[in-house]
């Protein structure tokens, strides 16, 4: 099984570990409005799973608050961000912050998304919450890019995402450019 550090300490992970190739699991998370949001799988859109511990931790936040202000410039491509805040909290962070170009989902029922993606934090501080990670699921539902952040207490390598999109031809822009 993976593992991270949190603070330089070892952080174990438990659930499945998927690979770049693999189909994304399916799952639901709860949203703001306490309905399911499905994540995962084919869609009509490419779909960049940012996972995160907390939204309450100021590298969550940053985190979050950077996708948000690129996520304007993308079509075609969803972003949600999973942690196991209770919806309530990330409805309250978005309205905050001005979050409007992501979707945030609650994992904290099941931890099912932290499960099929091999991202529970199994031991450590933050035993039970989300590592932070990355992953871009093409439109066929196949993973074209994973980054599982290697501290937690670390942002994502954000140009790697970038590149993710622009190298698979899901771009966004609905043409099939390298931009």
């Amino acid at each position: 099984m993976s593992t991270v550090t949190f603070q330089g300490s070892t952080v174990n992970l438990q659930g499945e570990n998927i690979s770049i190739g693999d189909m994304a699991p399916v799952v639901e998370v709860v949203g703001q409005d306490l309905k399911p949001i499905k994540v995962g799988g084919s869609s009509d859109k490419v779909q960049i799973l940012i996972a995160v511990p907390s939204l309450d931790t100021g590298v969550c936040a940053t985190e979050t608050r950077k996708f948000n202000q690129n996520a304007a410039n993308q079509e075609g491509v969803k972003l949600t961000v999973i942690s196991m805040d209770l919806p309530f909290a990330m409805g309250r962070f978005c309205s905050t912050e001005g979050i409007e170009n992501l979707t945030v989902g609650s994992d904290f029922r099941n931890k099912d998304f932290a499960n099929a993606y091999g991202i529970l934090m199994k031991d450590g501080p933050l035993a039970g919450l989300c590592a932070r990670a990355i992953f871009v699921v093409g439109k066929d539902g196949k993973i074209i890019h994973k980054e599982l952040v290697s501290e937690v207490t670390t942002e994502p390598d954000y140009e790697a995402i970038k590149k993710s999109l622009n190298g698979s031809g899901s771009c966004g822009c609905s043409c099939s450019c390298n931009n």
